[in-house]
């Protein structure tokens, strides 16, 4: 509902529908003909607090001052950094001029997914909490 926040993601449009655990039905086993499957199952619902296998991301990585502006990481040597796919610098120029008074106010957030849910799903629900 924010129109500032503007997910991104790897997938193609026409994979959607295939991906992310949107089939009405879930394959537990695929049994040949005159074979039968004897199973007593119990569903438990779960949260990452509790366990990792309930997480639903493999990765999160955010940044939020790509060309160092804010001096918050101090490097060595600052021009054998590689850059960040975000900077507004150009290919000569290593890091920004630092900025004393400068606050963060733009984020870059990168969500990889396990597959289970969809990656803006992820940071949109965490956004809700």
């Amino acid at each position: 509902s924010n129109p500032r926040v503007v997910p991104v993601t790897s997938r193609r449009a026409e994979d959607e529908a295939a991906g992310y655990g949107e089939a009405d039905d879930i394959l537990i086993v695929k049994l040949r003909k005159g074979q039968e499957l004897k199973l007593r199952a119990f569903a438990k619902k779960g949260f990452a607090k509790e366990h990792a296998k309930w997480n639903p991301t493999a990765g999160v990585a955010f940044e939020y001052d790509p060309d160092n502006a804010l001096r918050h990481t101090a490097y060595p040597k600052p021009e054998e950094w590689p850059k960040s796919e975000y900077t507004e610098l150009d290919d000569e120029t290593a890091q920004a001029q630092f900025n004393p008074d400068g606050k963060p106010n733009k984020y870059y957030i990168n969500v990889e997914s396990t597959g289970a849910l969809r990656p803006e799903n992820i940071v949109m629900t965490g956004l809700s909490i």
